[in-house]
């Protein structure tokens, strides 16, 4: 993998890994809960063919500050941050779960940012039912500050409902990848989700759990090649 590289957003150091050529259109990746900027080492080198890679480690994970406050707001402006930092713009964002979260509110918030967006079994602004529980933390070491497993619980359970507003404010054309009968994401909440936003689609990888760039990396990239390519960017469509 590359070499992690550090910068300063805010009060908080962010580490990132970076691939491809330099004049090459950005993609930045926004790794899960509980993982880090390693978690796309399965599909960022066929990434990096066409753009310029960026994957970052989110606050409280991998190499970057653990500060202890956490929400899918600060993951927002956290990239927002990111993105100012290094001078990147219109480029192609791709997030997983709580990534892919933060993904959507940068792009509902900084439009102007995204020129493309990705979101890998997204986690859409709707009470968990069941409620998740607050987890105890676990006694051994964990690899990211558990209370950001906190955190995401406690939103989850209580999102902010100006979250589905903002929804309708992403101008991006937005890919939504779907797990199969195993993914944790309900059906019907994405379906929701891609009929909300205002140019979206919706690809189902079967048998593929909430995992799909790990499990069927195959099929993730080819889903996320088809997107990006020329012909599909006049509008991607419901």
């Amino acid at each position: 993998m590359s070499d992690v590289r550090k910068v300063q957003v805010g009060a908080v150091q962010l580490a990132y890994r970076v691939w491809g050529e330099e004049d090459a259109p950005p993609a930045v990746l926004l790794h899960c809960l509980g993982e880090d900027g390693e978690d796309w080492r399965g599909v960022v080198g066929r990434l990096a063919g066409t753009h310029r890679v960026f994957a970052l480690d989110q606050r409280g994970h991998g190499h970057s500050d653990w500060p202890g406050e956490y929400g899918f707001a600060r993951w927002r402006d956290d990239a927002i941050g990111f993105l100012r930092a290094l001078g990147l713009e219109r480029v192609i964002l791709i997030g997983h779960s709580l990534g892919a979260m933060a993904a959507l509110l940068v792009a509902a918030d900084r439009p102007e940012l995204v020129d493309r967006l990705v979101l890998e079994e997204a986690v859409p602004p709707l009470p968990a039912d069941p409620p998740q529980e607050v987890p105890a933390q676990p006694g051994g070491p964990e690899p990211f500050d558990w209370q950001a497993r906190i955190a995401v619980a406690a939103e989850r359970n209580a999102p902010d409902p100006g979250w589905w507003e903002a929804v309708a404010r992403v101008t991006a054309p937005t890919l939504v990848i779907a797990g199969g009968e195993t993914g944790q994401v309900p059906r019907g909440h994405l379906a929701e989700l891609v009929e909300r936003l205002p140019d979206a689609r919706l690809v189902t990888v079967e048998g593929a759990g909430h995992l799909v760039h790990e499990e069927r990396p195959g099929e993730f990239l080819a889903a996320v090649n088809s997107f990006l390519a020329p012909q599909s960017q006049g509008g991607a469509g419901a």
